[in-house]
């Protein structure tokens, strides 16, 4: 089955692609492309926005809802992270008291360097 959806499949956006990618340390890994996606609790894109850091411009290819018990390896990689538990880690240590509940639904946007 694909994840990929139309955006008019899509629910509203619960804020704006300028709060998608907002830390130092993770608009590093992004521009040095370790980031190509980033898990939020709402919408904050629509596939085929544009999202700017530091004046590189980045495309939103795909949004898609999944649960945190469905995250891989590979899906935290995505993130700039080893693994699900170095991911977990951080997450957790940005949100302290958050519960980490592998039915917990989070949006994944995930996202590519646009070419100048």
């Amino acid at each position: 089955m694909s994840n990929e959806i139309k955006n008019s499949e899509l629910p509203p956006k619960t804020c704006t692609i300028e709060r998608l990618v907002t830390l130092p340390e993770d608009v590093e890994k992004v521009l040095s492309g370790e980031k190509t996606a980033t898990r939020r609790n709402g919408r904050y894109a629509d596939i085929g926005e544009i999202m700017e850091l530091k004046g590189s411009k980045f495309i939103v290819e795909n949004v898609y809802s999944q649960t945190l018990g469905e995250l891989t390896d590979e899906h935290a990689k995505q993130e700039g992270f080893e693994d699900v538990e170095g991911y977990k880690n951080s997450i957790l240590s940005i949100h302290p008291g958050m519960p980490w509940l592998p039915h917990m639904k989070v949006w994944v946007h995930e996202f590519r360097a646009l070419e100048e």
